[in-house]
């Protein structure tokens, strides 16, 4: 896109959103369905480009370039490519809607540096308060000891509300988290983004959008925590202590830890859904207002795909994993056979010269990245093949992504 067309594109875009971001921000009161299916806003966040705030289907296919899959019935997604940060295709991106739990994503990326992953907490029943009904829980127990790096599994593999707000009480508490988790979206440009709770949990006026769940997943995807995190499959959680009551040792106290799996079922090919090639995380989320809605990462012949689905409207089983697939088959098969739509955005603070990976910052090295996904490879019911998968498109990321901030500014210029 020539640099005067892209700068006229954004000075339009802040002139939007200075106007959008005092507007109420409001989900759908109905999840997705065949009858009375709401319509998107006329008029969206232009974030990125001025197509991606158009309602309906954004997509400029060159000649050759396969057709976008017929079966796909979410109100908002777009697929984008994770490291040159171009937007290949996209419906409603900006549409504001519930994000269930994607939105962990966002706590993530906010909260998983402050805090060691050896550091330990001791559950106190405050932390455990205003947990909402129905949340799905990782098993965290009052009185009970637990290290961060427990409490981030039970974050990513069973989507636990209970770990985020653990979590959130050792942040200084959930309006605190909540503030901080604001102040991040506004940074990543992530604008149509409204936070309540931490979690993902169903409450009015929590929002976000297609395009800003990819925003979450590539920030936090710079992170070499969560890029282990969320492409873990199996792990083990520590259980309650309990008195041993027969035996040598009656009397004793003794805990033991139970096996979880990841709900991210393309990456475990689990309950009729394959596992995808390539995938390396991110987020599922599931709540009654929101739909289904998911966030992935996968990585085919060195090109890594962004896809974000929210709110499919299909009778079709586990509807949001099967549309994610097809859009990211789409994605690989048309990376190059397709004019960009949009482009997602640089943070504010990205800075030109930013260190590569594995030189010292967050992101940490590649290596560092396999040796992890060797050691949690071992430990699952035959998942040593995703893990090694895995390893491959963490590198690619971990590679990649850095360097692009490195980018970002200059491609303005």
């Amino acid at each position: 896109m020539p640099a005067l067309k892209k700068t006229a594109l954004l000075v339009a875009s802040a002139t939007l959103l200075s106007l959008s971001a005092t507007g109420p921000a409001l989900a759908d009161d109905k999840p997705g369905g065949k009858d009375d299916k709401p319509k998107p806003p006329a008029s969206m966040s232009t974030v990125g480009g001025a197509r991606l705030g158009q309602p309906g289907t954004q997509v400029d296919l060159k000649a050759g370039a396969p057709v976008l899959p017929k079966e796909l019935s979410a109100r908002s997604w777009m697929v984008s490519d994770a490291e040159t940060g171009e937007v290949l295709a996209a419906h409603n991106a900006h549409w504001r809607l519930a994000p269930a739990s994607t939105l962990k994503m966002l706590f993530a990326d906010t909260v998983l540096p402050k805090f060691p992953k050896t550091q330990q907490r001791k559950v106190q029943p405050a932390d455990l308060a205003g947990i909402g009904a129905g949340s799905s829980l990782v098993g965290v127990k009052e009185n009970e000891t637990y290290s961060v790096h427990d409490l981030w599994l039970g974050v990513f593999l069973r989507s636990g509300n209970d770990a985020v707000h653990v979590l959130s009480a050792m942040n200084g508490g959930v309006p605190q988290t909540v503030k901080d988790m604001q102040e991040h979206a506004e940074d990543l440009q992530a604008l149509d983004t409204r936070v309540v709770t931490p979690d993902g949990y169903d409450e009015k006026g929590q929002v976000s959008s297609a395009y800003d769940l990819t925003l979450f997943a590539r920030s936090g995807l710079q992170k070499k925590d969560f890029r282990e995190y969320c492409a873990t499959a199996t792990a083990q959680f520590p259980g309650e202590t309990k008195k041993i009551k027969k035996g040598k040792d009656k009397g004793k106290s003794k805990r033991e830890s139970f096996g979880m799996q990841n709900t991210n079922r393309l990456l475990t090919g689990t309950d009729g859904v394959e596992q995808y090639k390539g995938i390396a995380g991110v987020k599922n989320g599931s709540t009654t207002n929101a739909g289904n809605t998911f966030t992935g990462v996968a990585e085919r012949d060195g090109k890594v795909l962004l896809v974000t689905v929210m709110n499919p409207g299909s009778d079709e089983p586990h509807a949001v994993y099967k549309e994610s697939a097809r859009l990211l088959d789409w994605g690989f098969a048309a990376a190059d056979k397709v004019e960009p739509v949009g482009e997602l955005v640089a943070p504010k603070g990205a800075k030109t010269g930013q260190g590569a990976p594995g030189k010292g910052g967050q992101a940490g090295g590649a290596e560092g990245v396999a040796k992890a996904t060797e050691k949690d490879s071992g430990s699952g019911s035959g998942m040593g093949t995703a893990f090694g998968i895995a390893a491959g498109v963490l590198a690619v990321i971990a590679g990649g992504l850095f360097l692009l901030n490195r980018r970002w500014p200059l491609r303005r210029q």
